[in-house]
């Protein structure tokens, strides 16, 4: 059974780079079929950092964005930094 990839890539817009600073949330293209427990699950394994909501929306695009906020904070800056777009 192939597994499949839940999230493909940070959101690197200028809105997303503010929100790790001033809110400590990251934005994510996902899956389109992952669910916000499938999310969690997987920002907390790559990053291993709790989780502490996670809001979804598909864009005009018919991508899945998730905006995920982390419980610790000043991590969604270093996982930015560590990532390369702050």
């Amino acid at each position: 059974m192939k597994t499949r990839q839940i999230i493909k890539h940070l959101v690197a817009t200028e809105k997303a780079t503010l929100m790790i600073d001033s809110e400590s949330k990251l934005q994510f293209i996902v899956d389109i079929g992952a669910n916000k427990s499938d999310i969690k699950s997987e920002v907390e394994r790559v990053f291993e950092t709790p989780v502490k909501n996670i809001r979804t929306m598909i864009t005009f695009k018919g991508e899945k964005k998730a905006t995920i906020a982390l419980e610790e904070e000043g991590k969604a800056r270093e996982i930015g930094t560590s990532l390369g777009i702050l």
